[in-house]
């Protein structure tokens, strides 16, 4: 008998892994066509732009406190996101910022780790 688990059990031994929560789905971000580090620093120069894109990670946070009205984030002002995202894209420059927003939703919730389904 073949020492290797056939293909149909790993298949389910991942399903049921998935259905319980052991391994997190990859998160489905709706957002700008460019959510560069990139974009988020060229953005400076452009006031409309840094406006959307901070909207945007605002309702980021919003949607955290819809979802996780147990950990919600608290009030932070337009400066605290945008500085926060700033660090992160100094400190990740080839990442992207929608990343830095699920981060600031893990820091300022007082959970400080990543939300896992």
């Amino acid at each position: 008998m073949s020492r290797r688990m056939p293909l149909l059990s790993r298949f389910f031994l991942v399903a049921i892994l998935i259905a319980t929560g052991t391994v997190a789905a990859p998160v489905k971000t709706v957002g700008f066509d460019d959510m560069s580090c990139r974009a988020w620093v060229k953005s400076k120069d452009d006031a409309e732009q840094r406006r959307i894109y901070l909207a945007w990670i605002r309702g980021v946070l919003s949607g955290h406190n819809y979802a996780n009205q147990s950990q919600q984030v608290s009030a932070v002002s337009s400066g605290t996101v945008e500085n926060f995202v700033d660090r992160y894209c100094v400190e990740k420059p080839l990442g992207d910022f929608s990343d830095a927003a699920l981060r600031m939703s893990d820091k300022f919730s007082g959970r400080n780790e990543a939300i896992i389904k």
